[in-house]
């Protein structure tokens, strides 16, 4: 029978689960959630080549000081109210990282080495989009990404979100050939799976496009709002994963959520999740890696 669901090749990327069949997911200690925190800390080039398939600055002609001086004020202050809270809250944590980061800001690069959070490629840039590139351009993209990495940590990267999720449709191949053990380019569960890959291993690791500040930012959804909405999908997940142990995402930006209007908005939500008994809060690393022991 034909199939339209996501293929290369004429294979499938990812074959059809339905959850009620599988076998449970059981996570550490009998918890009900896996919750990973992943903070997007990412630099937007001021002027970025006009080689490309999107513009990421809306008012034209450049500059765009309103654009640019917002997401700027992320990786000046809104990122320092962010690790405050996610210490306080003893939260590890899974950043999606514009692998410049590590080179241009050193005192940011410092800190989060210090808190040993994990990182987890998010492009080179935000404004380095990776539609129409050839697969030698996205592999040499990606290579750039571990040399970066291997240089501040001295290990290759584990996780993959492409830049302004800007996946092709070779990304996933790519990944894995690079050594990469998860992709957050996929929507689609939540729980982790496998990807068809030509070579290799890859994991499909649930990252939220809802419970993202980005997308609720841009919906007009202000703080409290979203902390609510944080709330009722962990109260689902919570009760489902009883069960059949399920993956939640708190994806947010630092030039939003950390924002003064709305940091305490985010600190009532994951407050409220961290006094349940039965949450797991981990890393993507550590959940994939739990993951593929009973798969």
């Amino acid at each position: 029978m034909a199939t339209d669901r996501l293929s290369i090749a004429g294979h499938e990327r990812i074959s059809y689960s339905a959850l009620p069949e599988r076998a449970p997911l059981q996570w550490p200690n009998g918890a009900r959630v896996a919750l990973w925190i992943a903070p997007n800390i990412e630099h937007y080039e001021y002027l970025p080549e006009q080689i490309r398939v999107r513009n990421p600055w809306p008012r034209v002609p450049h500059p765009d000081i309103l654009g640019y001086g917002l997401r700027d004020y992320g990786n000046r202050v809104g990122v320092w109210r962010l690790m405050e809270l996610f210490d306080s809250l003893e939260l590890p944590v899974t950043v999606s990282l514009s692998m410049s980061v590590l080179d241009m800001y050193p005192e940011l690069a410092e800190a989060m080495l210090q808190r040993q959070w994990e990182f987890m490629s998010h492009g080179l840039y935000n404004t380095r989009y990776h539609w129409n590139m050839t697969e030698d351009e996205e592999r040499a993209a990606i290579e750039a990404c571990q040399e970066i990495h291997v240089r501040h940590t001295g290990q290759r990267l584990k996780g993959w979100f492409s830049p302004a999720a800007s996946n092709t449709l070779l990304t996933p191949d790519l990944v894995a050939e690079s050594g990469m053990q998860y992709l957050c380019d996929l929507y689609h569960d939540d729980q982790p799976t496998p990807v068809h890959v030509r070579q290799g291993e890859l994991t499909s690791l649930p990252y939220s496009m809802e419970i993202n500040d980005s997308i609720a930012w841009r919906r007009g959804q202000e703080a409290e709002a979203f902390a609510q909405k944080i709330i009722d999908e962990f109260e689902v997940l919570y009760a489902e994963g009883a069960v059949h142990g399920r993956v939640m995402n708190v994806a947010v930006h630092p030039f939003i959520m950390g924002q003064p209007h709305r940091i305490g908005s985010l600190a009532k939500a994951l407050e409220y999740i961290r006094s349940h008994a039965g949450v797991w809060c981990a890393t993507g690393s550590q959940i994939v890696d739990c993951y593929r022991q009973q798969n």
